[in-house]
């Protein structure tokens, strides 16, 4: 990581945030148009650092697209005619839905593009006070590892700091999942997750459940059955980084996490639940005891009937997400 606070317990993410992109009486509103030529709105010299700004520290989100759409056309990495819409993926950070176009503060936007090279990327950074990380990649190809038979896909960091978080809403509280986004898959936060949304209802048929989350990810689902009062909890997944963040985000949403070492595949515990990173079929051997529930999230594509066969043999309730 960069160095800096970029992780936080999620009790200090949730304090004053319904003002966190909210902006002062002082803000400037802009009107651009997203799908015309920056070019033909604008004279592009008029905009720097300072173009936009308020002294709350703050900029509209558009403008700070258009900043870093001007820097893209002055290294050559997009053309004139370029629009807001096809200057890259805009990922705030802490991510919740909000009701109107935020204002952003500094360094709370990772961008994604495939267009970039380090120089742009650097300037960008140096710049764009809002900005505290560039990847280079396509929204289109899902970051991770599909499954033991696949080559991992990550996106590449060319600048800054690519950590974010995301604020999720759940039946027992607001968690929040922490990501390095060039090794997480991206999902954008809703005010009801349709993951969280079928996790409530599976979670309603058990009292206090044990539960496997087969292909954890960052850890949004165990950590949200952790979170409903299920006993136990053993999260796994195939990919390191994934396990890493898991065991990361336990700590930020108040499960201490005691790394472990002494066993094969087994990688950190705590109070009710255990981390593994593991095959699932290997794991499938490991473990010996029966589950309530296990939980199989698998990508996009991801022919998930394997998953589920597995799954099967390990718990009561099989629910893939």
């Amino acid at each position: 990581m960069c160095g800096s606070e970029c992780i936080k317990h999620t009790s200090l993410i949730l304090k004053d945030i319904d003002l966190f992109y909210k902006p002062c009486t002082e803000c400037k509103r802009v009107n651009f148009k997203k799908f015309s030529p920056l070019i033909s709105q604008i004279n592009l010299d008029e905009i720097d650092n300072t173009f936009g700004s308020c002294k709350c520290g703050k900029r509209h989100l558009d403008v700070v697209i258009a900043h870093i759409l001007k820097i893209m056309i002055d290294g050559g990495v997009k053309g004139e005619k370029s629009t807001l819409r096809d200057t890259c993926v805009p990922l705030i950070t802490p991510a919740y839905p909000t009701a109107s176009v935020p204002f952003l503060p500094p360094d709370s936007l990772v961008i994604l593009s495939d267009d970039l090279d380090k120089k742009c990327a650097e300037r960008i950074i140096k710049e764009v006070r809002e900005v505290k990380g560039v990847l280079k990649g396509n929204l289109k190809n899902t970051v991770g590892m599909r499954d033991a038979e696949s080559s991992p896909h990550i996106y590449e960091l060319l600048a800054g700091c690519d950590m974010r978080c995301d604020i999720v809403q759940t039946p027992s509280g607001v968690i929040g999942i922490y990501k390095y986004q060039g090794k997480i898959h991206i999902e954008f936060p809703k005010v009801k997750s349709p993951k969280i949304e079928i996790l409530k209802t599976i979670l309603r048929e058990f009292d206090h459940p044990s539960v496997l989350d087969f292909t954890c990810g960052p850890g949004t689902l165990g950590i949200a059955c952790l979170k409903a009062g299920a006993r136990k909890v053993i999260f796994n997944d195939i990919w390191p980084p994934a396990v890493e963040m898991t065991m990361i985000n336990l700590e930020a949403n108040g499960f201490p996490v005691k790394i472990s070492g002494n066993e094969e595949g087994l990688m950190a515990s705590g109070d009710g639940f255990e981390v593994y990173c593991m095959d699932i079929i290997k794991l499938k051997d490991f473990l010996d005891e029966k589950f309530d529930i296990c939980l199989v999230d698998v990508f996009p594509g991801v022919d998930s009937k394997e998953f589920v066969e597995i799954a099967s043999k390990l718990a009561q309730k099989v629910v893939l997400i």
